[in-house]
């Protein structure tokens, strides 16, 4: 079966998996979705005995039904190897009487680096596939952690250039270093003065800016997408929660058939769906919980059917949450509204005419298969501290939100059900809050100090990505207005402003 792509503000229009991977965006600004999510054609127990690589294949395939056996292989086995510090690329570890799944493993510690490690490779081979002669320019847009891992893919990658939006004084330092420090030939970091929300509004305006498209083309380049509205950022995100069920039911954490609930800390939603996504393809998943922090748009939308991110922009020490526009929300917006293109459209206009839409009542019954929650500050702080203390445990600031979020479900609701928390970034990525909250005499100290001390405190050794931007030169000192990207751009590969 050919699998086959559409947008989802306009139905009739088909293409491949690799050419929905070269665009990035549809466009008309709608993000492409597989016109049937696929099913599983192996047992939980034949997944049970596979690799991380070869649960990917078993997923993969499925989805990217234009790429052969060999190329698809080529991809995976490219992606998952030695950059990740563990053989088994995504650990489960047992904490209290929950799993937490860690995806922070790769080169850049954070969860970005499952999807970003492989999205290079099914770039590169879908342009093989397509004939494509022009450079492609990846431009994203990043609240902290997609912005480097991206670059960290995509640096010095024949016939490719990456250019990163970040907000200026919205990310970690640890962060910040990481990407401001990355070396490539190809590679462009530009801190914006404004929040995420304000990058990301930019980068989807240039996508859909065609006067910009032909000055692009007579240049010799063409735009695609490293965040996850790139459908090659969500189809590797479902691979880890297929390969963790399967884990729990080899180490006999559950029984085969056995339901499990999923927290998943949320922000552009990408991750999330991945995991809506595995359970349509036939993974045993009960509730997905979404746990936001005090950005709580996304809890406020599964209270009450409107989506409102006409508020208070919050700095947390979440800042990859940091996010009032979840992109890939409109991929479950799609499926809600019956795959209708021209419905979701008009809702996806109205959100960028005032701010706000309304989904209908037939819409929001569809909606229960999530639950959201929130956690404070305090609370996430409070989470980091008591789990440490109780178990030993340190977890960073997103996942600390996705356990207080968990927790407070499971009182709230009396749901025993066994749940997996996606663990999605090391606690060194953002070690002063971390410290911080374990214990209020770190207040004040360098971050680079506290590394040394959370080493001390968690027994798990300094990664390489923390210790190679210690004594890092810093490469890039770009700046913009948020209103001023487009000119960045056309400056950066010198297109005639």
């Amino acid at each position: 079966m050919n699998l086959l792509y559409k947008s989802t503000r306009n139905s009739e229009k088909k293409v491949t998996a690799s050419e929905a991977i070269l665009k990035g965006l549809a466009e008309d600004g709608g993000l492409f979705v597989p016109e049937q999510i696929p099913t599983l054609d192996v047992t939980m127990e034949e997944l049970k005995n596979m690799t991380y690589q070869e649960t990917a294949y078993a997923v993969m395939k499925q989805f990217l039904t234009d790429f052969t056996e060999e190329e698809l292989k080529h991809c995976i086995d490219s992606a998952y190897d030695s950059k990740f510090d563990t053989e088994v690329i995504a650990p489960l570890v047992k904490v209290g009487d929950v799993y937490h799944l860690e995806l922070f493993h790769g080169a850049t510690i954070a969860f970005k680096d499952m999807a970003l490690s492989i999205l290079p490779h099914l770039m590169t081979t879908s342009a093989k596939k397509n004939h494509v002669t022009k450079d492609i320019v990846i431009l994203t847009a990043t609240s902290g952690d997609t912005g480097k891992a991206a670059m960290a893919g995509f640096a010095d990658v024949p016939g490719t250039k990456i250019i990163v939006f970040y907000p200026k004084n919205g990310v970690s330092r640890v962060q910040e270093m990481q990407m401001v420090t990355q070396k490539g030939a190809n590679t462009s970091v530009v801190a914006i003065h404004g929040n995420f929300d304000n990058a990301q509004s930019g980068v989807k305006a240039l996508f859909e800016d065609q006067v910009l498209a032909k000055e692009l083309d007579a240049a010799g380049y063409q735009f695609s997408s490293a965040n996850s509205i790139n459908i090659g950022r969500l189809v590797p995100q479902v691979v880890y929660y297929v390969y963790a069920y399967a884990k729990l039911l080899q180490n006999d954490e559950i029984q085969s058939g056995e339901k499990i609930n999923v927290t998943v800390p949320t922000g552009n939603f990408g991750n999330i769906l991945a995991a809506y996504y595995a359970k349509q393809m036939g993974v045993p998943i009960n509730k997905l919980i979404c746990a936001s922090n005090e950005n709580k748009v996304l809890f406020d939308f599964f209270r009450t059917g409107t989506y409102d991110k006409n508020r208070e922009f919050v700095l947390t020490s979440s800042p990859s949450m940091d996010i009032l526009i979840s992109s890939n929300l409109e991929r479950l917006i799609y499926t809600i509204a019956g795959q209708d293109g021209q419905k979701n459209a008009e809702l996806m206009d109205a959100l960028k005419s005032s701010g706000a839409y309304e989904i209908t009542k037939e819409m929001k019954a569809k909606l229960d298969d999530f639950v959201g929650g929130y956690a404070t500050e305090e609370q996430t702080a409070q989470a980091i501290h008591d789990t440490y203390k109780r178990t030993g445990y340190v977890m960073d600031t997103h996942t600390a939100v996705a356990s207080c979020v968990c927790a407070q479900y499971r009182e709230e609701s009396g749901d025993e059900t066994k749940c997996l928390i996606a663990s999605t970034a090391s606690p060194y990525k953002f070690v002063g809050s971390v410290m911080r909250a374990i214990d209020a005499e770190y207040a004040g100290r360098d971050e680079f100090e506290l590394v040394d001390e959370l080493e001390k405190l968690s027994q798990v050794a300094v990664p390489n990505a923390v210790k190679e931007i210690r004594d890092a030169k810093i490469l890039h000192t770009r700046e913009c207005d948020a209103d001023k990207m487009k000119e960045t751009v056309k400056e950066i590969l010198e297109i005639e402003v």
